[in-house]
């Protein structure tokens, strides 16, 4: 594929709700185009976009896949994104390459919360944005209710270009470009152009003349001609839609159906004519080397920067994507890692399309590219001259939300799950994963139930380990509510020299922290060079509470007497003494057991207030506010024990449509209710004897 320059590039990422179409959409588009022999079928597994062994197996994007064409001069670098909420990571790193967005909703559903998401996150960014309306040959479809629909969610400025031919039961034959006035149908594979429909004119020329209104409003000549019933050129009005869509006062919507390719060679000429090029996206502002800040312009002749967006990691290393910010990236050359502080040589660089790649000598700026084994570089990371060290803004990931334990099937795999893991975290950097040193489990945290099966799959076919998901293992305390006095003496006789050791303590609660210790001895009863042998067997018996084995806190232990050999005793003795009087007096000391609480941030539509406090509420939670913010959402302010919180990313995006977000955090331990004592320390005893046994 030739380098082309940056005036003539398109980068468009193609987003909506999971099932819209997306992926047959950038099939038939590249079919249109010449850039495959056969159209794929995402239910037959072969579309180029999703090649995943995962994607083919669950019938859906995972993550993000380029599929460049080249169409009438242009090359168009189309990003096809998941729709399922779980894969968002791979949107928001997708929209950080692009300088436009294609939203894609059904025109038997319209917009779908996907649809919403998709726009809020290009409105986030400014960046320029365009609908299309798939599946408008399929039954129930019905494009102008959808185009409605879109018009009332997202303001005037969503305008249709493409609107389709219907005949018969509502048959869809082709369709009608409202800029130039031509109706096109397809013939097999070939587009044929047909006289427009007569009883379509009247609503063409509406559809014109509005495209007209929202031009003439871009410059104060523009509408002096409008008003004095000047009509527009196609090519005045052409240019007028494309500085629409860059200043975002017009949205356009196509429209098509991709199994037949109607609407293709519209959507194509869409994307040339009315999206920006790199260089017309803002410049990019960073800090240099020393500290100052500075802008990068998508420039050819500027100094050489490329920013990782997506790395594919597997048992034989990283293959990195990357997005020329300025210069031109050439085969051989090396650059700087500003954040690894270490010097990269791109030895062999490849364009791609889907999983394959073809190796070129050079990536022209506002292009995107692959390279393979980096060695230091990671996803988000800035790839720049030594003359000039940058390091572009990452982006921002949403934090992982549901939490579960991972193990092996079988023991011996550990390190090898650990490995895949790890390079499964450099492809994916939106999941988590940490050992917990308390519960003995190892945990890993996602976005969700879907986004954790996909990385168990991934483990087992990549790397060849068999996992398992658990429930996590909530970390509870247990502490006293009463003073008590005891003692404990360790005597041990046999032969030689013996073991002695006696001591008497008292233990009370503790406020101001998770252990004191403390001593009254008078006339050297236990001597002072046993005292922090008493300490220390205090503070290793505290590991394990008496209700179900949880480390005990909030306790202060009063070493006030005791006695001592002069021959037996030494530390050893000493130490075993105070376990045996924390094992007598602990359990007469009212012991209670602590659950973790949570704060919880989450963030709803106004509609769904009533059910998520009612379910936050069964969960035991405590509301402590509530806040409006922008876009008609509430955020609520709770406090919800950690134990209720493991299913609840599930059931808030279930109760939501998927529109609720939530954060949480530990916040403290209070006191468990008693119901919840005694289940927990009966299934804790069921859990050890199930480790025992094994």
């Amino acid at each position: 594929m030739a380098t082309y320059p940056v005036n003539e590039l398109r980068n468009v990422c193609v987003m909506g709700h999971g099932g819209d179409g997306k992926t047959s959409l950038v099939e038939s588009l590249l079919f249109t185009a010449g850039m495959i022999e056969r159209e794929g079928k995402v239910p037959d597994g072969n579309t180029v976009c999703d090649f995943d062994a995962e994607e083919i197996k669950r019938q859906f994007s995972i993550s993000t896949s380029v599929a460049p064409i080249e169409w009438e001069g242009c090359k168009i670098n189309l990003l096809d994104t998941p729709g399922f909420f779980d894969f968002e990571s791979e949107v928001r790193h997708a929209l950080r390459v692009c300088d436009s967005a294609l939203i894609v909703a059904t025109g038997k559903a319209g917009p779908g919360v996907g649809t919403e998401k998709a726009w809020k996150r290009a409105a986030e960014k400014n960046m320029p944005r365009m609908f299309y309306i798939s599946k408008i040959d399929e039954e129930n479809s019905d494009y102008y209710t959808a185009l409605h629909k879109l018009q009332k969610q997202f303001g005037v400025s969503v305008c249709p270009i493409v609107v389709p031919i219907f005949e018969g039961n509502r048959d869809t034959v082709g369709v009608v470009d409202c800029v130039i006035r031509k109706a096109y149908k397809m013939d097999g594979t070939t587009r044929v152009e047909i006289p427009i429909p007569e009883n379509m004119v009247e609503r063409i020329n509406q559809h014109r003349a509005a495209l007209c209104e929202n031009v003439a409003e871009l410059s104060e000549e523009l509408m002096e001609r409008y008003f004095a019933g000047e009509e527009f050129s196609d090519e005045e009005l052409i240019a007028g839609i494309r500085q629409g869509v860059r200043d975002l006062v017009i949205s356009p919507v196509f429209c098509g159906t991709a199994a037949t390719g109607i609407g293709s060679y519209a959507m194509l000429k869409g994307i040339a004519d009315y999206m920006p090029s790199p260089d017309e996206s803002p410049a990019q502002v960073c800090e240099d080397e020393k500290g100052e800040i500075i802008e990068i312009n998508c420039s050819p002749n500027g100094s050489t920067c490329a920013y990782i967006f997506k790395t594919i990691a597997d048992q034989y290393g990283r293959f990195s994507y990357f997005k020329v910010m300025s210069g031109t990236v050439t085969k051989d050359m090396t650059l700087v890692n500003k954040r690894a502080d270490a010097n990269e040589k791109l030895a062999h660089i490849y364009s791609i399309c889907g999983k394959k790649t073809k190796e070129v000598d050079e990536i022209g700026c506002g292009d995107i590219g692959a390279v393979a084994k980096l060695v230091t570089t990671k996803t988000d990371d800035t790839l720049s001259m030594s003359v000039r060290k940058v390091s572009l803004e990452g982006v921002d990931i949403p934090k992982p939300c549901y939490t579960q334990g991972i193990e092996p099937t079988s023991k011996n795999n550990e390190e090898k799950m650990s490995t895949g893991l790890a390079k499964l975290r450099d492809e994916d950097p939106s999941f988590e994963t940490h050992y917990d040193t308390e519960t003995k489990q190892m945990l890993i945290s996602g976005a969700g139930d879907i986004h954790l099966d996909v990385i168990c799959s991934k483990l087992k076919n990549k790397f060849g380990v068999e996992v398992k998901l658990s429930k996590p293992i909530i970390p509870y305390r247990e502490k006293i509510r009463k003073k008590v006095s005891v003692e404990g003496k360790h005597k041990k006789q046999s032969g030689g020299h013996g073991q002695y050791g006696h001591v008497k303590m008292d233990f009370e609660p503790y406020a101001e922290g998770d252990y004191a210790f403390a001593e009254k001895i008078f006339g050297g009863s236990v001597p002072k060079n046993f005292h922090p042998a008493v300490d220390k067997g205090i503070r290793e018996a505290m590991e394990h509470g008496v209700l179900a084995g949880y480390p005990l806190v909030g306790l202060k232990a009063t070493l006030t007497d005791g006695s001592y050999h002069d021959v037996d005793s030494n530390e050893l003795s000493f130490k075993m003494a105070a376990k045996l009087a924390y094992k007598a007096g602990i359990p007469q000391a009212s012991p209670v057991l602590l659950e973790p609480i949570c704060s919880m941030k989450v963030v709803i539509p106004d509609q769904y207030m009533g059910d998520v406090i009612g379910d936050l509420n069964k969960r035991r939670g405590r509301i402590m506010g509530m806040n409006p913010v922008d876009g008609g959402c509430q955020e609520i302010l709770a406090e919800v024990p950690m134990a209720e919180t493991s299913d609840y990313a599930i059931t808030l995006r279930s109760m939501t449509q998927g529109r609720g977000a939530f954060e949480s955090e530990f916040e403290r331990y209070d006191e468990a209710p008693p119901m919840v004592q005694e289940k927990v320390i009966a299934d804790n005893k069921a859990r050890l004897e199930a480790l025992n046994k094994d």
